[in-house]
């Protein structure tokens, strides 16, 4: 037996504003089988998740080119 779909998550490259995003929910309702489509309101709240997420990345990012976590990078190199 194969498993059935009930909904997608579509994430938008960059916040659309909501007078701009008209078009886009209507195309997602135009797909066969679209019985709703809600729009996700960007809050304060997925502001700072983002910007957590930012700073971990780039925490990460350092300790890929940096391993040794006490030494900094040296600049007149």
């Amino acid at each position: 037996m194969t498993d059935r779909h009930i909904a997608y998550t579509v994430l938008l490259k960059e916040p659309v504003r909501e007078d701009d995003a008209e078009s886009i929910l209507n195309a997602l309702r135009m797909i066969k089988g679209v019985a709703k489509v809600t729009p996700v309101v960007q809050d304060v709240q997925s502001y700072f998740h983002e910007e957590r997420v930012r700073r971990e990345l780039g925490a990460k990012l350092m300790n890929v080119l940096y391993p040794d976590s006490n030494a900094k990078p040296d600049r007149d190199r």
